[in-house]
C-alpha cells in the first residue's frame, strides 16, 4: 500500500506542478533576495528534473517535491559528492491533503513555500558552500527564519554535503 501512496503522490506532483498556484514572482531584485545569502528564485525552475518526493509529518504536514537544476541531476546520477559548484536545489511545498478522488491517496492542498539552496563554494564558505532561500508567495522569509537553515543541515546532514534529498531511485 505505501508503494502505491508513493507512486500516485509522486504521479499527482509531477501532474499538480503546472496547475499549482505559483508561489514565485521571479527576478533578482534584492527585493526578491534572501536575507545572508542573497539567493533568488531562479528562472524556469519548474521545468527541472524531479529529485525526489517526501511527506513531512507534523507539525508541518506537507507533501514536497525537490527538483535539480542540470548540475544537481548529473551529480546525483554519478553520485558526486560534495556536489559541484553551480547545483541548484529547489523543494516546493504544500499542505498534505486527502484526495477527494482516490480515499488512500494523498495529494497537494495550498502551497507553502518554495526553498532554494545553492552551491557556490566561494560565495558561502561558512555555511558549506551552500546559500540558502526560503520563500512564501515569492517573497523571502525574514532574516531570523534564514539563520536557522544551515544549523539544521549541518547538524544532520554534514556528511551528505549539508543535502538532505536522495535521488529517489
Amino acid at each position: 500500500m505505501r508503494s502505491i501512496r508513493v507512486a500516485l503522490f509522486a504521479a499527482t506532483l509531477a501532474s499538480s506542478a503546472l496547475a499549482a498556484v505559483s508561489l514565485a514572482a521571479e527576478g533578482t531584485d534584492a527585493e526578491n533576495a534572501s536575507p545572508i545569502y542573497g539567493v533568488t528564485i531562479p528562472e524556469g525552475y519548474r521545468q527541472w528534473e524531479l529529485i525526489g518526493p517526501a511527506q513531512e509529518a507534523e507539525p508541518l504536514n506537507e507533501l514536497r517535491a525537490v527538483l535539480g537544476n542540470p548540475t544537481a541531476i548529473k551529480a546525483y546520477q554519478s553520485g558526486t559528492l560534495p556536489f559541484p559548484d553551480g547545483t541548484i536545489l529547489v523543494k516546493l511545498a504544500w499542505k498534505h491533503v486527502q484526495s477527494t478522488e482516490f480515499e488512500p491517496a494523498s495529494v497537494p492542498g495550498a502551497a507553502t513555500t518554495v526553498q532554494v539552496m545553492v552551491k557556490d563554494s566561494k560565495r558561502y564558505p561558512d555555511s558549506g558552500g551552500w546559500g540558502f532561500g526560503r520563500f512564501i508567495n515569492g517573497k523571502p522569509v525574514d532574516e531570523a527564519q534564514h539563520q536557522t537553515c544551515f544549523a539544521c543541515h549541518e547538524a544532520r546532514v554534514k556528511g551528505h554535503d549539508f543535502v538532505f534529498t536522495r535521488w529517489a531511485p
